[in-house]
C-alpha cells in the first residue's frame, strides 16, 4: 500500500497548491488515507486531457456526440441496474419497449411478440445471435441421430467478436478468403464452404474493412436454391452492427432483415448509429421459437422471477433510457435526417480525396451499398512514393485526427487501405478542416520522403471498435 499525504484541512486552498498535487497519484499500491474530492478530481481531470480528441477519432464507429437531455438522462440512471427487473420495473418496461420497436422496424412478423433484449454492446449481441443458431443446430443433428462435434459458421471479413465467438464456444469459423476486388463476401462462394456441419451463415451489414454492405438478400436466395437442390436448411444471423440502423431509414428499399425469411436473427450496435451513449447493443429474434428456451435462465433472487438470456448480467440501464429517448425524440424522419448527413459529408470528403491525386476511393459513401464512411488505398503508380498510409496516418496525428490505416484480411492483406467513419457531429465544416490539414500532411511528405516507413506493427494503436 502507498499513502497520499493527508488532505488540506482548509478547502479555500488553490487545488494546484494542495498537498494531494504535489506529489504524483498513486499508480501501482492501493492508498491508505483518504483525500480531497476536489484535488482527486482535478488531478484525474488532468490526467484525462492526455486522451485524444474523441470528435477527431474518425477510427471509431461509436458515438462521440450527445444531447444534452441523454447526459441529464444518464445522470438520472446511474443508481438503475438494468437486469434488476423487479426494482427497476419502468426501465424494465423501456427496454422491452425498445425491443418491440426494432422488432417492427426490421420488419418481425411477430414485432410486439418476439424475444430480444440490450447488451453492452454489439459483440455481446453477435455471440447470442451465434449461440441461439447452434443450439439449433445440435438439436436437429441429436434428432436425426448425427454427431454434433464439428460446427462451422460461414461468413465473410468479420469484425473481431465473430472471431472470439468462434474460439469461446468451439465453432469452426469459415471466413470467405477474399479475392482480387472481391474484398466481402458473395452468395457464390458463401455456398462453396456450407456443409451439414454449418450452423448458419452470417452476412454484415457494413463490413468493417470496407464499410460496404454485403449481400444479404442474394445470400438468402442463394440458400433457398441449396435447399431445394440438397435439402440442407441453412440459417442465417446478420450482423448489423452499424447497417441496423442506417438502412431502415435511408435505403428501406434493401432486402435484408426478417422480410427474409431464413433471417432467424440480429444484432445492432445502439452506440454506433443508434446514437446511444457508449454500452448499447441490441438483439433481436425474429420469432420467439428462433431463441432456444435452454438458454434462457430465470432467477428469483432480486425479487419476482425473472427470465434472462443475456451473457452479461448486472448492467448500467442508463444506456437503455437514452436509447428509448433517441426513438422517441428523432422517429425515422429524425434518424433520416442525422444519416443523410453523415452520408452526405462522407461522399464529399471522398470526392475531396480522390481529386487530391495519389489515392484510390475503394467505397465512397453511398447510402445504398454502405455506411457513412470511405475507404482508400494509394494507386499502384504510388506504393513507392517515399511514404506510406501508415505515415500519413501517423502524421494526421500531430493535429489530432486518427484517421487509420490498416492491411485487409484473409488473402488481400498485401493491400493497405484507410478509412474515415463520418458519425453524428462531423460537419462540413469539419471536414473542409480535415481536407486542408491532409493536402499540408502530404505536401510535407512529398517534399521530405520518410527515411524508414511505418509498418502496420509500428504504427499500432488501433483497432476496428
Amino acid at each position: 500500500m502507498t499513502m497520499l499525504n493527508k488532505p488540506v484541512e482548509n478547502d479555500n486552498d488553490d487545488v494546484y497548491a494542495s498537498v494531494e498535487l504535489s506529489t504524483s497519484l498513486p499508480k501501482t499500491a492501493f492508498p491508505v488515507q483518504e483525500s480531497n474530492p476536489r484535488n482527486v478530481f482535478h488531478a484525474i481531470h488532468d490526467e484525462l486531457m492526455l486522451d485524444g480528441n474523441s470528435r477527431q477519432n474518425l477510427a471509431t464507429f461509436c458515438q462521440t456526440w450527445v444531447d444534452d437531455e441523454i447526459r441529464q438522462l444518464m445522470d438520472l440512471s446511474i443508481d438503475k441496474n438494468m437486469i434488476d427487473k423487479d426494482e427497476y420495473p419502468q426501465t424494465a418496461e423501456i427496454e422491452q419497449r425498445c425491443v418491440n420497436m426494432l422488432a417492427d422496424l426490421w420488419h418481425s412478423p411477430a414485432a410486439t411478440d418476439t424475444l430480444g433484449c440490450s447488451t453492452i454492446g454489439s459483440s455481446e449481441a453477435a455471440m447470442l445471435g451465434g449461440l441461439a443458431l447452434k443450439w439449433h443446430w445440435r438439436k436437429r443433428r441429436e434428432l436425426e441421430g448425427k454427431s454434433t462435434d464439428k460446427p462451422n459458421m460461414v461468413c465473410g471479413p468479420v469484425q473481431i467478436c465473430w472471431h472470439k465467438f468462434a474460439r469461446y464456444f468451439d465453432v469452426e469459423l469459415r471466413e470467405v478468403p477474399l479475392d482480387g476486388d472481391r474484398l466481402m463476401m458473395t452468395a457464390e462462394e458463401a455456398l462453396k464452404y456450407i456443409d451439414e456441419n454449418t450452423i448458419g451463415v452470417v452476412p454484415t451489414l457494413g463490413i468493417t474493412f470496407t464499410c460496404q454492405y454485403e449481400p444479404v438478400k442474394e445470400i438468402h436466395d442463394a440458400l433457398d436454391d441449396l435447399f431445394e437442390r440438397t435439402g440442407l436448411d441453412i440459417p442465417m444471423h446478420v450482423d448489423a452492427a452499424s447497417g441496423g440502423f442506417l438502412a431502415p431509414f435511408c435505403a428501406p428499399e434493401i432486402d435484408w432483415d426478417f422480410r427474409l425469411p431464413r433471417v432467424k436473427s440480429i444484432n445492432a450496435s445502439g452506440h454506433k448509429f443508434g446514437l446511444a451513449p457508449l454500452g448499447a447493443g441490441w438483439v433481436v429474434w425474429r420469432e420467439k421459437q428462433d431463441l432456444p428456451e435452454e438458454l434462457i435462465f430465470n432467477v428469483n433472487y432480486l425479487g419476482g422471477n425473472m427470465p434472462t438470456f443475456a451473457l452479461n448480467f448486472s448492467r448500467p440501464g442508463g444506456q437503455i433510457v437514452a436509447q428509448y429517448y433517441n426513438f422517441l425524440r428523432l422517429g425515422c424522419e429524425g434518424y433520416r435526417k442525422i444519416h443523410m448527413a453523415c452520408y452526405n459529408t462522407a461522399q464529399y470528403l471522398a470526392r475531396e480525396i480522390a481529386a487530391i491525386g495519389p489515392f484510390e476511393i475503394i467505397f465512397d459513401g453511398s447510402h445504398k451499398k454502405g455506411i457513412p464512411a470511405l475507404t482508400w488505398a494509394l494507386k499502384p503508380e504510388h506504393q513507392h512514393c517515399g511514404y506510406t498510409l501508415y505515415d500519413l496516418a501517423d502524421r494526421l496525428r500531430s493535429r489530432g485526427w486518427q484517421v487509420p490505416a490498416y492491411s485487409m484480411p484473409t488473402h488481400r492483406e498485401d493491400l493497405v487501405v484507410q478509412r474515415i467513419l463520418v458519425r453524428h457531429g462531423m460537419s462540413t465544416d469539419l471536414a473542409e478542416l480535415l481536407i486542408a490539414d491532409l493536402k499540408r500532411t502530404l505536401d510535407a511528405l512529398e517534399k521530405n520522403p520518410v527515411t524508414h516507413s511505418l509498418t502496420a506493427e509500428e504504427a499500432g494503436g488501433f483497432n476496428h471498435a
